[in-house]
């Protein structure tokens, strides 16, 4: 049995940043950590700005809600100017919420590469607030891949379905560019570069030493034999061979049609049909899972292959994490939501699955 100090030494230390501060961020942040499990597995330090996260406490104070107290937050405190807290209104992002959001991330790099965290779970952003601030990145991926100057990274999707406990992970082969692009962006490097990476962090940090992964096509019916696009036949195809060849140890399927690669984990992550006497609320109802685990992760060649169908599924539950960077990042999967952001309806779920993740993801580095 570990002793007291030495599980007090595995606690993860992780930098939470609040986000573009005129978006949900503030908000879910003071009402995923007035709940006490979450500082059960890691001490957590939040970046953003102390007043901003006392004008929504007070803001929302008077709906019943729980909330965190920010003065009981421990924090790194970024102070802004007067001039750009009075810019800062809840729902309307602009280029003051958006430099504030960047040196929050900026921040946060800065001391995990320092050692201060093993980790980061960042709110979500506005890359058209960046871009009205002077900063040009697609989004926090890029930025915290260039801070870390690594060039190999991805953008892995994970979400536990809260009726089975099932796991989604996907992997992104290409992820914000324009869809004209992606026949020209995907090369076998990439997809060698990207796979290489996700069984890595299949084995490293999720502990799945013989992983199954899925491989989705690029066309419509994975190309129909040059029918229906030429890409899988003259090199997708002619890839995955090799590669194949190169994990012996790894169960790759594919190319799996794009439209039915998806059938599977939906009934894994659904169960069966609901029995009589069920609710269909997943937090009462009990998991309904036989089927056997179709994969251990799927790679989609580019966003929308991925995303949609992950958000269908796991809206709620996804998680956003960086894989290829020398810390464990994660965020929510979402967006800013600056039309609700300050009417104190935003759900926390998704900021609270981040959190755990990292923590989870973190310890097992550690071991």
């Amino acid at each position: 049995m570990q002793s007291s100090d030495s599980l007090q030494r595995q606690r993860p230390h992780l930098a939470l940043t609040m986000g573009d501060p005129a978006s949900i961020g503030p908000e879910i942040i003071l009402k995923a950590l007035v709940d006490p499990s979450l500082t059960q597995t890691c001490d957590l330090t939040v970046i953003g700005t102390r007043s901003l996260l006392h004008q929504t406490y007070q803001q929302l104070y008077s709906t019943g809600q729980s909330l965190a107290d920010p003065d009981s937050l421990s924090m790194i405190d970024i102070p802004l100017d007067l001039q750009t807290i009075r810019q800062i209104i809840p729902g309307c992002g602009n280029a003051a919420s958006g430099k504030a959001s960047f040196m929050y991330l900026e921040t946060a790099i800065t001391h995990t590469l320092e050692g201060k965290f093993q980790g980061i779970v960042t709110a979500p952003i506005a890359k058209s607030c960046w871009k009205s601030a002077g900063y040009h990145y697609p989004g926090q991926t890029e930025v915290l891949a260039q801070k870390a100057k690594v060039n190999r990274f991805g953008m892995l999707f994970v979400g536990r379905s809260p009726y089975t406990d099932w796991t989604l992970r996907t992997l992104l082969a290409t992820t914000h560019i324009p869809l004209n692009q992606v026949s020209q962006t995907l090369t076998p490097e990439l997809m060698s570069l990207k796979l290489e990476l996700l069984i890595n962090c299949l084995q490293q940090d999720f502990a799945i030493n013989n992983p199954k992964i899925v491989i989705s096509g690029l066309n419509p019916h994975s190309g129909e034999n040059g029918q229906l696009g030429t890409e899988e036949k003259d090199w997708l195809l002619p890839w995955l061979e090799i590669a194949k060849s190169e994990y012996p140890d790894v169960e790759l399927l594919g190319l799996v049609p794009p439209d039915t690669m998806w059938v599977k984990p939906a009934k894994a992550w659904y169960g069966n049909s609901l029995k009589v006497g069920q609710t269909g609320d997943p937090s009462r109802d009990q998991p309904t899972l036989t089927m056997k685990n179709p994969a251990d992760a799927y790679l989609a060649l580019y966003h929308d292959q991925g995303l949609i169908p992950v958000k269908l599924m796991a809206f709620d539950q996804a998680i956003n994490t960086t894989i290829g960077l020398p810390f464990i990042r994660t965020s929510p999967d979402h967006g800013t939501a600056f039309d609700i952001a300050g009417k104190g309806i935003a759900r926390d779920t998704s900021l609270k699955a981040a959190i755990n993740l990292a923590a989870e993801l973190t310890q097992q580095k550690l071991k």
